[in-house]
């Protein structure tokens, strides 16, 4: 990995870096579309990155309805018209008693994880009206799911086959607000996003109540890049949408996105 790459991002990134820059060069080597697993809004602003580097790629993500969290990306070369179908979705609904159980997006997704199945293998987990619980994954991993899995958790279910246009988009509200901060610690945006003290942004972090792209972090003075997707406990979820350059003060111009609840 180039050294002049690497230092636009995480060392942490270093490894997904590798991932990208492989399908990158495989894209341009056989000169076909190449296929990513499902990617967090941080990782597919990566691959953005990196294929406008290359005037004859082109990339394009798809997660089953439009905001999407986790979605799949395609990296085509230009002349190539990608469609729905070279995303490869599938959509399961997940039929249980309803009357007699609920089921919550942790139980399921701790369930999937449980049975061996990657956290890139899994799009989006929506919630509909009346209990309906839909998700995303892969063709071959849809197939695995339904033919080995009969259970969430200890509610007995079916895993059947849906279409994209069964699912329910989550509804929701995300504000934007341009603002200024003294550095781009996560402790200084979860406190400018939810107007809370900085005692306070420190405390929900140290306690583990904070994670980042779905990682748990317990670090208050961990960086945030452009489009990371922050979930606060009991607050609800935050995007740092971009950084606008710095004022005379050495503060930062940084607009977020902060989901209305």
């Amino acid at each position: 990995m180039a050294d002049n790459v690497a230092q636009h991002f995480r060392p942490s990134e270093a490894a997904f870096l590798d991932v990208a820059q492989g399908l990158i060069r495989q894209a341009l080597d056989e000169y076909r579309p190449v296929l990513t697993n499902f990617l967090n809004p941080r990782q597919r602003y990566i691959i953005e990155t990196l294929v406008n580097q290359h005037d004859d790629l082109k990339w394009q993500h798809e997660g089953g309805y439009a905001d999407a969290e986790s979605a799949r990306t395609v990296i085509a070369p230009a002349y190539y018209d990608i469609q729905q179908s070279d995303f490869e979705l599938a959509v399961i609904a997940i039929n249980y008693p309803q009357k007699f159980a609920e089921l919550h997006h942790s139980t399921i997704l701790g369930t999937l994880m449980n049975n061996g199945i990657t956290r890139d293998s899994i799009g989006d987990i929506i919630s509909g009206e009346e209990g309906t619980w839909h998700f995303l994954t892969t063709e071959p991993m849809a197939t695995y799911i339904q033919t080995t899995m009969d259970h969430i958790g200890k509610t007995k279910v079916r895993f059947e086959t849906a279409s994209l246009t069964d699912i329910s988009a989550p509804i929701e509200e995300w504000i934007e607000i341009d603002t200024t901060v003294s550095s781009l610690r996560l402790d200084t945006l979860v406190t400018n996003g939810y107007n809370v003290s900085r005692t306070h942004a420190k405390e929900l972090v140290e306690r583990g109540q904070v994670r980042v792209n779905w990682t748990d972090v317990d670090r208050p003075d961990f960086v945030l890049a452009v489009n990371d997707l922050v979930s606060v406990h009991h607050f609800g979820r935050l995007k740092l949408v971009a950084e606008n350059g710095m004022t005379k003060k050495d503060k930062w111009r940084v607009s977020l996105a902060v989901m209305k609840k």
